[in-house]
């Protein structure tokens, strides 16, 4: 809901509120938090008093007309806000300053059309700001829709002369109050840390520079108050629906004013604006709760799931994908496929996927980008025949690509060398992954790379698509926007008219994970790392903004080619489920206990499958040191509990579980998973009257008829008793295989699946 009265603008949704007012012609922020009433604006206004002796007067007319201490809606520059500005302008080189001030508000049902993307289904408030001597206009656009706002910055050039942008920024947010950031940092294998900074007068800045959003800082932030919990505490969260670098800076002034701008990176940035020419920013996402990070969560979660991916897939199931990448790499056949394929079928995937190495002469990573013509060497029957066999066994078909990259070896590069990125000053190139990127600002590029795609998508029964992007380029500079314009261009050209494909991004695993992709891409792909350790981490640290509906999350092989670590196969299902499950290592090496394992994540994962998507997730950790996640719906709620390291002699554990009705009764039961009786090594000889090898033909054939349980564990309990923790089955304790204990070693899980008793079962 959008509000005017007296120059006063709210904007409301379910639950919060959005206030500012025109003040000697400047938005002038009041509030942002719990939902309030319009008529609360001059209670919530801030009181600067009466002059301050280091500012600089605006009027003459007013002691308390200082720009520098007042809380803005948008801050010009050289007008005595001596605070980091939004916008910094110059003419033939020199600076220029800037005075916005309010001419006028229009309310829409719709944000007006955009090359950027933008959330759907929100209503608008188009606030006008002009600058007649700098023959300026500036449109700020807020959007409001259930569980978020928006924010957004269109300026039009209404002068004589060309203007150059040098930092135009998407939002300007003032909040008052102490904070603490939130940010999500990291690097390739290692996205997502969450790095926790104190907000203070020294302005602390995030940024990317490589011309995509970058596993190196993710665009997604929060501010929270000191102290602030999962459950309690006034959180804010904020996110950018852009795919290239990008900018964001906090700074707390004297009077506890805390400014907060995000958008486009000024870094390289300069962008010419002739006369009667429009620039406009990405759209900035803005949340609030009282109910510390997990409510923030929902709220976010409840938008991209919502107001963000293709309509399409909201509220669609995502498949189980079986990926060939892992399982094979560049070294396949038709027949290896459908083997893999069959085997894959067999254990409950609904979807194959061939990663790279089908086209060209792809044997390696050295050549070939750019080349989408089929080896038939490999595919003798092409992507048309292998699709068609792969759908007789009831697998969907699904193709890798990496369509914005050319390599140097490749017929493309050979054809048009000038159609790839190279340094102004003709320096060697610096290559990435052996290859460079192809310039998207090029309109010839684009058309090239959609009617490739287009072929290709139209040649064989494909549902799917991994989009990926290898390597960032050194040589953008001033043209990084122009390429992610380019990019959204050729995605809109290739997907709008073919919405039931599934696409997923990637940037060697998340250097592109953000919103402006979710908005073409139902899911993305978190990490090349798939130790499940590791993507426990990653995947806790994206949940506070990023729902798992949107997590590419699969189980490869241990040890794991990452980290060498060695993981239970159940953990790395039980990780995996939690998001958009697939299987990425070679089947055909399987143990029969190891198939039997995966099909039984797979049945669980289908019958849990829109709890485990579009379920409300929460954080929690149990007494006994478990990390807890939770998924839930009106109908049920599924539990993971993952450990560490095993303790020797470990204690008791309860598992608390939030969100139930106290006085009503339900029935938790632990997925069943399997153990490998050779796990258990010269252990063996110690509970068994003969002695046995490990990795023997006994102790196989015993893998393959005998089944040991972990963990298996029933209880119907009340809600109340539910949320005070109810008591999990015991952990290893040395003293033997226990077939109702979590016999468990390093890095072991257990996920539950909790729902409500009808009250003609027996209690």
């Amino acid at each position: 809901m959008i509000t005017v009265k007296n120059e006063v603008f709210h904007l409301q949704n379910n639950g919060s509120s959005y206030l500012f007012r025109i003040r000697d012609g400047y938005p002038e922020h009041l509030y942002f938090g719990t939902q309030v009433e319009t008529g609360d604006a001059e209670a919530l206004a801030p009181a600067p008093g009466c002059g301050w002796g280091g500012s600089t007067l605006y009027s003459e007319r007013s002691n308390a007309c200082c720009l520098d201490i007042l809380p803005l809606e948008w801050s010009g520059a050289g007008r005595g806000d001596y605070r980091e500005s939004p916008l910094e302008l110059s003419v033939e080189g020199s600076p220029v300053s800037t005075d916005f001030r309010f001419s006028g508000y229009e309310i829409l049902k719709e944000q007006p059309a955009s090359a950027l993307p933008l959330s759907r289904g929100q209503s608008v408030l188009a606030l006008r700001l002009s600058d007649k001597e700098a023959g300026l206009r500036l449109t700020l656009y807020y959007g409001v829709l259930p569980t978020v706002f928006t924010r957004r910055a269109v300026l039009e050039n209404c002068g004589e002369r060309p203007v150059s942008i040098r930092k135009f920024m998407s939002a300007c947010t003032e909040l008052q109050g102490p904070f603490v950031l939130h940010t999500f940092s990291g690097g390739w294998v290692a996205e997502a840390q969450h790095t926790v900074t104190p907000v203070t007068m020294a302005r602390v800045c995030l940024e990317s520079t490589t011309g995509a959003s970058s596993n190196r800082a993710n665009p997604g932030f929060m501010l929270a108050a000191p102290g602030s919990t999962e459950t309690d505490g006034a959180v804010y969260g904020f996110n950018l629906l852009y795919s290239g670098s990008h900018y964001l800076s906090v700074q707390q002034s004297l009077q506890g004013v805390t400014r907060v701008l995000q958008g486009i990176s000024p870094a390289n940035f300069e962008w010419t604006l002739a006369p009667g020419e429009t620039f406009e920013t990405p759209e900035v996402v803005m949340a609030y709760s009282g109910r510390g990070f997990g409510g923030l969560s929902e709220r976010l979660h409840t938008y991209i799931n919502q107001n963000l991916i293709p309509p399409y897939w909201q509220n669609r199931p995502r498949p189980i994908i079986y990926n060939s990448w892992e399982g094979c790499m560049f070294d396949f056949t038709e027949s290896r496929l459908l083997r893999l394929g069959k085997t894959a079928a067999r254990l409950g995937c609904e979807l194959f996927v061939l990663d790279d190495g089908w086209f060209g002469a792809r044997d390696s990573d050295t050549g070939s980008l750019g080349d989408y013509a089929v080896n038939f060497k490999k595919l003798p029957h092409g992507l048309q025949g292998l699709g068609k066999k792969l759908g007789a066994m009831g697998l969907g078909f699904g193709l890798w690509m990496e369509p914005e990259s050319v390599s140097h070896d490749s017929e493309l590069y050979r054809a048009h060398p000038d159609w790839a990125l190279h340094d102004s000053l003709g320096r060697e190139n610096l290559l990435g992954r052996h290859q460079l990127l192809l310039d998207l600002t090029n309109p010839s590029v684009r058309d090239y790379i959609v009617q490739s795609v287009n072929v290709i998508l139209d040649s064989a029964p494909i549902s799917y698509v991994k989009w990926d992007m290898n390597r960032h380029s050194c040589v953008l500079g001033k043209m990084q926007h122009a390429f992610v314009l380019g990019l959204y261009d050729v995605l809109h050209r290739i997907f709008d008219s073919r919405p039931e494909i599934l696409l997923e991004s990637c940037s060697s695993g998340g250097n592109r994970f953000d919103c402006g992709m979710l908005y073409f891409s139902p899911q993305i792909w978190c990490s090349d790392d798939t130790d499940p350790v590791e993507r426990l981490r990653i995947q806790t640290s994206l949940s506070y903004l990023y729902p798992p509906s949107t997590f590419g999350a699969h189980v490869s092989a241990s040890p794991h080619a990452q980290t060498l670590r060695a993981t239970p196969l159940s953990t790395r299902g039980n990780v995996s489920l939690f998001g958009c499950l697939g299987y990425e290592l070679d089947l055909s090496e399987l143990l029969p206990v190891e198939q039997a394992e995966i099909r039984n994540q797979i049945a669980f994962y289908k019958e849990h499958r829109r709890t485990l998507q579009y379920g409300r997730f929460s954080r929690s950790e149990t007494d006994g040191g478990g990390i807890v996640w939770q998924m839930q719906t009106e109908a049920e709620t599924v539990a993971g509990v993952f450990h560490g390291l095993q303790p020797a002699a470990p204690g008791y554990e309860r598992l608390a579980v939030s969100g139930l009705d106290a006085e009503k009764r339900y029935r938790m039961e632990s997925r069943r998973q399997l153990l490998r009786v050779g796990d258990f090594g010269t252990l063996l000889r110690h509970v068994l009257p003969v002695k046995l090898n490990p990795n023997g033909l006994a102790v196989s054939a015993a893998d393959s008829h005998y089944k040991m349980y972990d963990g298996a564990q029933v209880l119907t309990a009340s809600g109340a008793a539910f949320a005070a923790g109810v008591q999990l089955a015991p952990r290893f304790t040395g003293t033997g295989y226990d077939a109702n204990g979590r016999m468990q070693s390093d890095f072991g899980s257990n996920v539950y699946a909790i729902k409500e008793v009808s009250t003609h079962e027996p209690h």
